[in-house]
């Protein structure tokens, strides 16, 4: 690609980028521990698990109903926080 071609397209991104504000979502990593009680809403993994571990790239997860046991990566995002819920669900 000519330097021509690539500073237009550095100044076309540029003058996009700076109209205003925007709304951005914004997604935290949830800092898990050992023995939190967490729903997951939707997915494969769907339902109520306890943390069991929590490594630098994975978490381990127990099902408080079945007592399966699953080996993932991280990827709880934090959304919400309820008080009173019942724990586990039996839906």
């Amino acid at each position: 690609m000519s330097g021509k071609v690539r500073d237009s397209e550095d100044k076309a991104h540029n003058a996009h980028m700076d109209k205003g504000t925007h709304t951005v979502t914004i997604f935290r990593p949830y800092p898990l521990l050992p023995s939190h009680k967490i729903h997951i809403d939707g997915g494969p993994r769907g339902g109520d698990w306890e943390v069991m571990e929590v490594g630098a790239h994975k978490i381990k997860l127990r099902c408080p109903v079945s007592l399966r046991v699953i080996d993932c990566d991280h990827f709880c995002c934090f959304i919400e926080e309820a008080t009173r819920v019942p724990w586990p669900r039996h839906d």
